[in-house]
Formats: structure tokens, sequence, C-alpha cells
């Protein structure tokens, strides 16, 4: 993914202009990451290197969500709709 990708994602899950690192921003770039990464594997099935990097994209996302949901509930619901995620 291209970084002009990535600023694309994060534009619209930003809490204020200059919001990089918050867990929504992190979310939405992982969940981008995740589904290309996802596409990549359905061709190149015995690509190991890249299933275990997806796992572990995977569970630093549900540690994202789960931290996210602890600590303010509506910012979670509102981000797991928004993105389509089974929850």
């Amino acid at each position: 993914m291209s970084q002009i990708d990535i600023q694309a994602v994060r534009k619209p899950f930003q809490l204020h202009e200059k919001d990089t690192g918050s867990s929504d921003v992190q979310v939405a770039v992982l969940t981008k990451r995740i589904e290309h990464l996802t596409e990549h594997l359905k061709t190149n099935a015995h690509d190991h290197n890249s299933r275990r990097g997806l796992i572990m994209m995977v569970n630093r996302r549900r540690k994202l969500l789960d931290y996210l949901r602890r600590t303010d509930e509506p910012r979670y619901l509102a981000l797991v709709k928004e993105l389509g995620l089974r929850r």
C-alpha cells in the first residue's frame, strides 16, 4: 500500500487534523492492510511469511478494538459499523 492510500484511509477516522495514531486511525489502517494481504494470500496460498504477518495484524487490531471498547464504547460501535467489521 502506498502512502497516498494510507492517507486516504486515515482521513475519515482522524479525531483532529494532525491525528495519525489514535486507536480509530490505527484500526482503519490495519483493516485496509488486512484486506490487501487477504487478497494477496488468495493467489499465493503458500506464502507463509505473509500469512504470519496477517495473523499478527489481526491480533493487533483485536487488541486495539478491545481497548477502544473499554474506554469509549460509542466510538467503538461507530468504528465497527463504519468499517463493517463483524463484532
